[in-house]
């Protein structure tokens, strides 16, 4: 008699498991959500400059649910567009990804890349995500060059390790970006160097939020910095949090708008709007895109 209290204390907890397995796969990774923030780094008096910041798409071919809720973001109006990474999932990932940004297309925009916007994701064990020290494996190549050439035909600039000034909302904008550091293809010191007093307004951007990046362009004083990467930790413990941010990133930063440590600059990390294919969940932590306001200090 008294087995029966455990084998229904472990049915309970079997279905529990069953039914948060359910929902995190079947329901909430298709919760696109839009987030919406207020970043005080303009100068007083300047008017708003608004940013769509988009990162972790990982397009699968036959998503076309999440093609067309970024299409649509077109009708938010922003002054200005930044992806940070990740678009792909598999080889034939361009297509998907073009049709979700072609209408933000014609706005000013600036990107880098990710690792899976080189190589495609392969299957791996999603505990590994907890490993400080883990071997990184890497799929099949995807077609980086088709994608940044299509980017950079619609007028994006290409931020891999890269330096540009942007017009958008009728200001000067100065940007500073490197190649994936998860990977590493950053080479910051190749377009290190301060900010210029000359543009109104000065954006670090990078997928992976590597402190040594992070550092480096706020020290040059890039006060607005953008990443992704962490999927906001994609699994959450309600109350709690991101249990990984599979870099050195503080935990308490997986995603949101954040005042880096030791400097004037804001950090806003993306959680993202996708998935590894082989994990295709989220729980307590819903995919997303970001409306950055810019207001005055």
């Amino acid at each position: 008699m008294r087995k029966r209290p455990v084998i229904a204390l472990a049915a309970a907890i079997t279905a529990a498991g069953g039914a948060a397995f359910a929902y995190a796969s079947l329901v909430e990774r298709n919760m696109f959500t839009l987030r919406r923030f207020s970043v005080p780094v303009l100068e007083p008096d300047a008017e708003p400059l608004r940013i769509l910041h988009l990162s972790d798409l990982h397009m699968m071919p036959s998503q076309h649910r999440k093609q067309a809720w970024v299409a649509a973001l077109a009708g938010t109006d922003p002054d200005l567009v930044v992806v940070t990474g990740d678009n792909m999932a598999s080889p034939d990932s361009v297509p998907g990804v073009l049709r979700a940004l072609e209408p933000l297309l014609g706005l000013p925009g600036a990107f880098v890349f990710g690792s899976n916007d080189y190589r495609g994701p392969v299957w791996k064990n999603p505990l590994q995500y907890l490993l400080p020290e883990r071997e990184y494996v890497q799929g099949v190549d995807l077609p980086t060059e088709t994608l940044r050439q299509s980017l950079r035909e619609a007028g994006w600039a290409d931020l891999n390790n890269a330096r540009t000034v942007l017009k958008a909302g009728g200001r000067s904008v100065e940007f500073v970006g490197v190649d994936d550091p998860h990977v590493d293809r950053d080479d910051y010191p190749s377009v290190a160097g301060d900010a210029s007093p000359g543009a109104d307004l000065h954006i670090g951007v990078t997928h992976t939020p590597a402190s040594r990046v992070l550092d480096a362009m706020a020290a040059d004083g890039f006060t607005l910095l953008l990443a992704g990467h962490t999927h906001g930790g994609q699994v959450c413990v309600p109350g709690y949090g991101a249990l990984t941010t599979n870099c050195d990133l503080p935990q308490a930063m997986a995603k949101g708008l954040h005042r880096w440590p030791g400097s004037e600059a804001w950090l806003h990390v993306s959680a993202g709007l996708g998935t590894h294919p082989t994990a295709p969940i989220r729980f307590a932590c819903r995919p997303e895109a970001s409306i950055l306001t810019l207001i005055p200090r």
